[in-house]
């Protein structure tokens, strides 16, 4: 019988890290949807980096947020205060998924 070690790999970042933002926009999305519409579902995907943040995703909620506003206000309150560019493409999700 042969040994095969196996390999493990994990991702780790500190705070502040782009992706670590990133999921706190996502997050922060959708807990803002949630606590105006508890059914809401939210389908979201952030990503950046170099003076960029792309925020998209697709909603099912009667929740009215401005979602460039709260991932802004995550961007500043983890501690940036470099300009950043967001781009956000939030739509409604199509009856197939938003019915399941």
């Amino acid at each position: 019988m042969t040994f095969v070690p196996k390999t493990y790999t994990v991702e780790s970042v500190t705070s502040g890290h782009p992706d670590k933002v990133c999921d706190q926009i996502s997050d922060a999305i959708l807990d803002a949807c949630l606590a105006q519409d508890p059914m809401s579902r939210v389908a979201m995907e952030s990503f950046g980096g170099h003076g960029l943040v792309v925020v998209g995703g697709e909603v099912t909620t009667s929740a009215k947020v401005d979602y460039e506003a709260v991932a802004k206000k995550v961007y500043k309150d983890v501690g940036y205060d470099q300009e950043m560019k967001f781009l956000i493409n939030v739509v409604q999700q199509s009856p197939d998924i938003a019915g399941c």
